[in-house]
């Protein structure tokens, strides 16, 4: 594979409806080019302290390239769970194995004009040190909140991850979290 070719364009996924109901299949670039509805795992990674992990994607990712996320996860494959997803995206972008089960939250929608897919977010405590993909993460580090909310402005981030990230504040100060 040329190494500028863009990350995981053949993988297949389940096409959903606007109510997360699969009505068929199609490959991650056709998802993308299309507009076809699919799912999506989001996870926010904490350490043994609290801080969440940040990270800047690489050049070479489908969607997003180069942008700041504060989530790892991505697309939910053909027959696979949220659940399954949520786990094999953080282990994989991590670089750990034997990761905790990630606790789900909530699940939204997220559409623009140009991406349609069912969100649903977790979090996950990372018990070892992290080891992310080169492939998937170009630079990392483990954010205190409020330093994240500094960065919030400076940086450019992944839409999808930063209405998940404002969803997920939200949802925590209406105190449905634990």
């Amino acid at each position: 594979m040329d190494d500028r070719t863009p990350l995981s364009a053949d993988e297949l996924l389940d096409i959903v409806d606007e109510h997360d109901h699969v009505v068929g299949q199609a490959r991650r670039s056709e998802a993308y080019a299309r507009r076809l509805r699919h799912r999506c795992a989001f996870v926010l990674a904490r350490d043994a302290d609290g801080r969440i992990f940040v990270h800047r994607r690489t050049d070479r990712k489908l969607v997003f390239p180069s942008l700041y996320d504060i989530f790892v996860g991505g697309v939910v494959g053909a027959g696979e769970s949220y659940d399954e997803a949520a786990r094999r995206e953080a282990e994989e972008e991590l670089g750990v194995r034997g990761l905790p089960a990630p606790v789900p939250l909530f699940k939204f929608l997220y559409e623009t004009p140009e991406h349609s897919w069912w969100s649903f977010l977790y979090e996950v405590r990372c018990p070892t040190a992290v080891a992310p993909q080169p492939e998937e993460v170009a630079w990392y580090a483990f954010l205190t909140e409020d330093e994240l909310a500094r960065r919030l402005p400076e940086w450019e981030w992944v839409p999808d991850g930063l209405e998940a990230y404002h969803r997920f504040t939200a949802w925590r100060a209406s105190g449905q979290a634990g």
